[in-house]
């Protein structure tokens, strides 16, 4: 027997409630939560001399257990004859002076201002669910009439978006002052997913000109003023959202989903906390006491493959063998003390998301790398008109070094570019990459002013791959000492690429294109990004450029290098834009090379079915195609020729390669620039070890 409306539209008809009533009998319908659960609240708002209306009481207890404790001017209204006669026989002897009246909530018989309170249990939303609303607004008004200056209207409602900007739209327009107060329940019991919220207004004598508008988490929960009914609409969405996300993860596991919220600073509303629940998968052999356990992710480390990929998340919740594991990522321009602060301040939190069936008085572990917060230092924020909102920091990495990165924060995710940090007055160590993890200090001792870019250190791994592609023409053996080398890069990021190859590759001339000149500003300012003679920036679009070399005909480039990323989400591929790969273009890039000239792509494509024709494009255009994934990434490196095909003796080709790279590696040592303490941190023979010759 269904007694829930099948229809929003059934809440608004009085025979539907007529219907309701006669089947549900003798037994209180408690709509959105008993007296319980709802006296604190109610009793900070209605004082026990108040005389109240309650609007549409229906069957609940809650009037009669309000008159229990001493609320003795209560007005009782409900357009249902059936619930008010069976009400009024119900507290004939018990509570003689509480009054059932069935009267149009619309249409009152009462007089102006002969009310301190009205309170309303679902009323609300059953009214406005008509199309338009026009019930509600005709109740709201007839609220209105009847409260006296200072009443207020107290309405315990579900905030279904309509039903709540109806309302708040309303009262703001009379000048009334709104509060809104969301009492999250047990996540565990049989009631509704969606919290119950409490709409508080108040009337005023004088209409505000400015709204007030005030959200409360809880009973308690200090207010929170919000300047826009919009902000207030998105406040209830975001509780709503966390309220159904609580109770699907305390009624159920899902290994194949990693859903996650965001918690924000209570004062200042800004993003504190992101956390991604990682259940483990069935048939997963956990110790039986393994239930949950929580995550910490040292600052600076976000970013890392480990933490921020659906796969590296999996992985980490493997190896820490729980039922449930909770990553909690820290965000940026915020503060943190130390470890066992943030333990106390998420504890209350993160216990909501416990699995189900888990002990009560469960021990839940804080798990961390050393047991360290990390460390991470904003040292300049901005914004680009052509990627949004960035921000520089520097941050300790897992090796113990200093790094400077630069981060878009529309993916903040995503690090755009990374460079190692010096102290100004030392050199660079010649250590190969130290992949050892070490436990981190707290901060650096150098202050960020007193750290300089090591140039001589690449941190992404396809920067590496494409400059050991220089291999290619030879750079460093004896037939090609004193060579000149042009070299054309599309994409500047941090700059990082084309100053090593001006620092440290012998007679090269670079010219890079960058779209945005904010990047560029960044590159000199904070990443050690040099221009000169040898290394120039046209600032434009790179197909743009490249159409016009290739149409001027006066200059041809030993090396043509793409590393630009793609705005465009939508694509499969987000390195390079799609139409830097379109076969024109790839065309003209093949007649802008040297006879001896090389290709060399940064492509980055989850699309199978795109990255295939990508290559199939590339190979129509270069005969040679050689191929290198890197470890971890998405990356993959393509290293192209106009050359005659290596895939005829493939093996004897890339043993020649091999041994002209150990050329490119001594020549790299020995093309350091006098002006520059940095020594090339690279192994060119281990880069080229995985490529791969590809066939047509």
């Amino acid at each position: 027997m269904s007694l829930l409306p099948r229809t929003a539209e059934e809440f608004s008809s009085a025979e539907y409630w007529e219907k309701f009533f006669k089947k549900r009998g003798e037994k209180a319908f408690e709509w959105y939560g008993d007296y319980h659960k709802l006296c604190g609240v109610l009793h900070k708002y209605i004082k026990v001399q108040d005389k109240v209306l309650v609007v549409g009481c229906g069957s609940s207890e809650l009037s009669e257990q309000m008159y229990d404790v001493g609320y003795k001017h209560l007005t009782n209204i409900d357009i249902s004859e059936t619930v008010v006669t069976h009400m009024n026989q119900r507290n004939a002897e018990r509570r003689p002076g509480l009054t059932f009246q069935q009267v149009d909530a619309t249409r009152t018989p009462y007089e102006e201002a002969s009310y301190q309170v009205a309170l309303d249990k679902g009323t609300l939303d059953a009214m406005a669910s008509e199309e338009g609303g026009a019930l509600a607004r005709g109740m709201l008004a007839e609220v209105g009439r009847v409260l006296r200056v200072a009443g207020r209207y107290v309405c315990v409602t579900l905030a279904q978006e309509s039903v709540i900007r109806l309302a708040v739209e309303l009262f703001v327009q009379l000048g009334w002052a709104v509060r809104l107060h969301c009492l999250q329940g047990d996540a565990e019991d049989d009631s509704f997913a969606l919290p119950v919220f409490v709409l508080v207004c108040t009337k005023f004598r004088q209409p505000m000109a400015t709204p007030l508008l005030e959200m409360c988490l809880g009973e308690d929960g200090a207010p929170t003023r919000l300047a826009q009914v919009a902000e207030l609409l998105s406040a209830v969405r975001e509780h709503q959202a966390y309220s159904v996300l609580r109770k699907r993860l305390r009624t159920s596991t899902d290994a194949g989903s990693s859903p996650s919220l965001t918690l924000c600073h209570a004062h200042t509303g800004l993003p504190r906390y992101t956390l991604t629940v990682q259940d483990c998968p069935p048939g997963a052999k956990v110790p039986r006491s393994n239930h949950f356990a929580i995550f910490i992710v040292p600052q600076g480390s976000d970013t890392a493959w480990l933490y921020s990929a659906a796969e590296g998340r999996r992985q980490l919740a493997a190896s820490a063998n729980f039922r449930r594991l909770v990553v909690v990522a820290m965000h940026r321009n915020q503060e943190y003390e130390d470890m066992q602060a943030v333990q106390a301040e998420l504890s209350p939190m993160v216990m909501d998301l416990a699995p189900p069936g888990m002990p009560a008085n469960q021990q839940v572990p804080f798990l961390s790398v050393g047991g360290d917060l990390g460390w991470r230092e904003e040292v300049s924020r901005g914004v680009s008109e052509l990627s949004g909102e960035f921000c520089v920091e520097n941050v300790r990495g897992e090796d113990g070094a200093l790094y400077r990165r630069l981060v878009f924060l529309s993916n903040a995710a995503l690090v755009q570019s990374e460079s190692r940090l010096l102290p100004s007055n030392s050199a660079s160590s010649h250590k190969k990459k130290n992949k050892k993890k070490v436990k981190p200090a707290a901060a650096p001792s150098a202050s960020s002013t007193c750290l300089s870019v090591d140039s001589g250190f690449l941190c992404c791994a396809h920067h590496e791959v494409m400059v050991a592609g220089l291999a290619m023409l030879g750079v460093g053996t004896p037939e090609a000492k004193g060579a000149p080398l042009s070299v054309l890069l599309v994409g500047l990021g941090g700059g990082g690429l084309p100053q090593f190859l001006r620092d440290f590759v012998p007679e090269v001339t670079v010219e890079v294109v960058e779209l945005d000149p904010v990047v560029l500003q960044v590159a000199k300012d904070w990443f050690g990004f040099r221009p000169d003679q040898r290394l120039t920036v046209t600032l434009g679009d790179g197909l743009e450029r490249i159409c016009a070399l290739e149409e001027e005909g006066a200059r041809l480039f030993d090396a043509v290098m793409f590393d630009v990323d793609s705005k465009d989400s939508s694509v499969g591929m987000s390195c390079p834009p799609a139409a830097f790969v379109e076969a024109s273009i790839l065309q003209k890039v093949s007649r802008l090379l040297s006879s001896r000239g090389v290709f060399i792509l940064n492509l980055v494509c989850r699309d199978s079915s795109l990255r295939t024709s990508v290559r199939e494009r590339v190979s129509a255009t270069f005969p040679t195609v050689l191929s290198r994934k890197v470890e971890g990434e998405v990356n993959e490196v393509l290293l192209c020729s106009r050359g005659a095909s290596g895939t005829s003796d493939a093996a004897r080709f890339l043993r020649s390669l091999r041994e002209a790279g150990a050329g490119l590696q001594g020549a790299l040592v020995s093309g350091s620039r006098s002006e520059t303490s940095s020594r090339p941190n690279i192994d060119i023979a281990e880069l080229l070890k995985d490529l791969k010759v590809e066939t047509s």
